[in-house]
């Protein structure tokens, strides 16, 4: 071999060395990527509904909820829940019903209020004619051996009598009543008497004569005992009771 291809062949050599060497570095130089970062948790979702949303006292209603993406799910007063579901409920009182679903990715409210309806109140039977009578036809008290009708007592007589005029359906019976002095047979005239002075009264402000009936008991049936002026007082009375 001549010295110059000696030459050429030991640059070639060189030359595929450099090559090798550039190679080798080139293919250490080379990285690996990263893997791509892990999505982020879905966010929960969480509805709630009541129904009926409008109920009366002591009628029930029923939640109904539906969630996604949620770990714990919870109502207050009702405790942890699945992740769907129904519950009945009776509430007292209107109320807002919250749900809370919570889950990696966060936090989801959702509500429902049941409103109750105020109780109604309850109508008021109508009076009888015999709790009307009892509440307004009021007794007229004598003075002793007297049965005309006395100036204090005259506001009642027209109270009584205004009363019966507006209720025709109304009768009444006039007991005439004498305090315990005097003889059996006098004080039933008396009582009579008494009677048939309040009678003659209604009748001349409207009221039926045959809406008046009267009677004497003198002194048989006395409503008071004791011996003194209080009690002979509550006995000079014409006492009203209602007709059958």
């Amino acid at each position: 071999m001549t010295q110059k291809r000696m030459k050429t062949f030991a640059l070639l050599a060189a030359l595929a060395g450099v090559l090798t060497l550039a190679g080798c570095a080139k293919k250490a130089a080379k990285v690996t990527p990263p893997p791509p970062p892990a999505p982020a948790p879905t966010a929960p979702t969480a509805t709630l509904a009541a129904n009926p949303s409008v109920i009366q006292p002591g009628q029930a209603s029923v939640l109904t909820w539906q969630t996604s993406n949620a770990t714990e799910i919870t109502i207050a007063g009702l405790g942890t829940l699945p992740p769907s579901g129904s519950r009945s409920i009776t509430p007292s009182d209107s109320t807002t019903y919250t749900l809370v679903a919570k889950g990696p990715g966060g936090t989801k409210d959702a509500s429902a209020r049941v409103t109750v309806n105020a109780p109604m109140a309850k109508a008021m039977p109508s009076p009888t004619d015999e709790e009307l009578f009892s509440r307004n036809v009021k007794d007229v008290f004598f003075d002793y051996d007297k049965y005309a009708i006395r100036p204090a007592d005259a506001p009642t007589v027209q109270n009584d009598e205004a009363f019966l005029a507006q209720h025709p359906s109304i009768k009444v019976l006039v007991e005439g009543h004498c305090d315990d002095r005097g003889s059996e047979e006098y004080n039933i005239a008396l009582g009579a008497s008494r009677a048939e002075s309040v009678k003659r009264a209604q009748v001349q402000e409207g009221v039926p004569a045959d809406h008046v009936r009267t009677v004497s008991y003198g002194k048989e049936k006395p409503f008071c005992t004791q011996d003194n002026e209080q009690c002979w007082q509550q006995n000079r009375v014409d006492h009203f009771v209602m007709d059958r």
